[in-house]
Order: structure tokens, then sequence, then C-alpha cells
């Protein structure tokens, strides 16, 4: 699947806050969106996944408006990892998980001994398999987070959506998720707020600063001393280890 986003502007009040941000992904392309806090970012991608309704512009899977889609069509289609997932009622982990099925399911269709199977597969790739009785409330930061993306994982869709997904978690299970994403050969726009989780994991890179996109290519041509320098106000060198991945050190 194809995802574009094109000339999306949006305001609070009298202020710009996206400034026209056009981002195009290949199919089964790991597109990742840098920049530092406040750019915009996670505000592009609300707008992306229709928690915000832009101002101007439009957001395209495979040359179909989303706008123009239901709600149900376009979670069949694409599937959101966000950054904060707050809930009122008192659900398991397994229960959370099947939530990722209800796109795929008709008004009061019950759920089926293959919904289970798919639960129990998406909380058996983030490790989380043990802790499908517990309650979503009683689980820390970066375990709410893995199952978040459990539930992604079992709406089966042909694109991800990532708000810095690897808040809360350890350099352990930062790898873990990025890895598993990886595998799934799928269109992923994810936003990163580590450089150098970026440049392993992701095949182009745009550089959001204040609303606007200022660079844009792959993490070896966007990630340059000179960039880091005049986005994030800070000197870096840039090495490769033994296997060739480039490495992003603060100086």
């Amino acid at each position: 699947m194809k995802l574009s986003a094109e000339e999306i502007q949006l305001f609070y009040g009298k202020k710009e806050i996206l400034k026209n941000i056009s981002i195009h992904t290949k199919e089964k392309e790991f597109i990742g969106i840098i920049g530092p806090n406040g750019s915009g970012k996670s505000t592009f991608l609300k707008c992306v996944y229709r928690v915000l309704k832009p101002d101007n512009g439009c957001v395209l899977l495979d040359d179909e408006k989303i706008q123009e889609m239901s709600y149900k069509k376009s979670s069949r289609k694409m599937a959101v990892v966000a950054q904060h997932n707050y809930y009122n009622f008192d659900f398991t982990v397994f229960d959370i998980v099947l939530m990722g099925r209800s796109p795929h399911k008709k008004a009061l269709e019950r759920d089926t001994t293959s919904d289970y199977k798919i639960v129990q597969e998406a909380l058996k790739m983030v490790g989380m398999e043990a802790f499908k009785n517990r309650s979503f409330s009683t689980l820390s930061g970066g375990e709410q987070q893995r199952v978040i993306l459990a539930r992604a994982l079992a709406q089966q869709t042909p694109c991800l959506l990532l708000d810095e997904p690897t808040n809360h978690l350890d350099i352990t299970h930062q790898l873990q998720l990025l890895r598993i994403v990886k595998k799934l050969n799928i269109t992923v726009i994810s936003a990163i707020h580590d450089l150098n989780i970026a440049a392993m994991f992701c095949d182009r890179l745009y550089v959001l600063k204040e609303g606007s996109i200022v660079a844009e290519g792959k993490p070896e041509e966007v990630l340059t001393k000179e960039l880091i320098r005049e986005i994030y106000q800070v000197d870096s060198e840039i090495v490769k280890d033994s296997n060739g991945q480039m490495h992003i050190l603060f100086l």
C-alpha cells in the first residue's frame, strides 16, 4: 500500500502549526519522521490517522482520499500505535488486543476461533502472551506500549503508523519492537525521537522543523553533522561500525 499526504496545513487559532506538509511512501517502505520536540511530528500523524482534521490538504491511501472513507474501511487499511493510550474501563490485555479485530467485523458479529488465534499470535510476537489475563491498567508504560503494538498487529493492515513507538521502552524492547515492525514487510510511517534508531530501521527520512519539511532522503543522506547542528543545535560525529551501520555520536 502507498500512503500520500498532500499539502497538509493545520492552524490552532491563528497560529499555523503544519505548513503544507507533503509526504509520499512507496509500497512496503519504512518512512521515519524526525525533528525536535514541537516540530509537528505527532500533530502531522494525527492528521493522517484522523484524530485531527487538517485545514487544507488531503491524505490518500492507494490514491483514495481517506476523508471519503468510512472509519471502518480506513481501519482495515491502516493501524496506529499512538504515544498515549488511556481507557476509562478496566480491560484485560487479551481484550485490548482483540479490539484490533473489530474493523473486520459486521455489526454484532461474534469473535471467532480465528480471531482468538490471531490475538494469541500477536501477543506472542511482542512477548506479552503471559500477560493476556492481566488488567491493562496494571502494566508498566513499556508493557502497555507492547500490548498496543499487538493490537495493531492483530488488525492485519497493509499500513502502520507509529507515533514515537519506543517511548517507555528499554533498549532491548526498542529493538525488538522495531525489528518486528520491519519484518512485517508493510508500509510504515513512524515519528522517531532517537536518530540512531531512525538510521538503523528507516528506508527514508523526512525532517520537520517548526511545522515544515526541511530535508528528505535516505538516512545517510539526511543525517549529516551539518543538518544535526542546524536542527538540534548539537555537534556530532558520524561513524560506521564493522557491519557498515552508521551511528551518530553526540559531542
